[in-house]
């Protein structure tokens, strides 16, 4: 069983930053960060495999930047140039059962344990 606990969502200006985190308990192969906006369907954001490899929506490429402190066991976002477009609900996202062990994809269904959320509003 895996917890995962966001925080560091914040109502920001356009061009501003914010990081979030996630920490977690127990382990897992992968952990990654999704969102979710009003209507729209949840799109995976940056994932993780322990410290073997990365992979970021083009969305956000070069903007943002996923990292892990292991001795934590947390997971952080740390978002820069926020765009409106940025708002949303963002979950973190855990895989225990090796879904992404070969392939790393931003993919939901790889994930079987999510956090609460925390929300990011980015005003124009």
């Amino acid at each position: 069983q895996v917890q995962l606990v966001e925080s560091g969502g914040n109502s920001v200006q356009a061009g501003g930053s914010l990081k979030l985190s996630c920490v977690g308990s127990g382990y897992t192969y992968c952990m990654g960060w999704f969102r979710q906006a009003p209507g729209k369907e949840r799109e995976g954001v940056a994932v993780l495999r322990g410290d073997s490899g990365a992979r970021d929506s083009e969305s956000v490429k070069d903007r943002f930047g996923i990292s892990k402190d292991n001795a934590k066991n947390t997971l952080y976002l740390q978002m820069s140039s926020l765009k409106p477009e940025d708002t949303a609900m963002y979950y973190c996202a855990a895989d225990t059962s090796g879904a992404c062990r070969f392939t790393l994809r931003l993919e939901a269904s790889d994930f079987e344990y999510w956090g609460q959320g925390t929300q990011v509003t980015v005003s124009s």
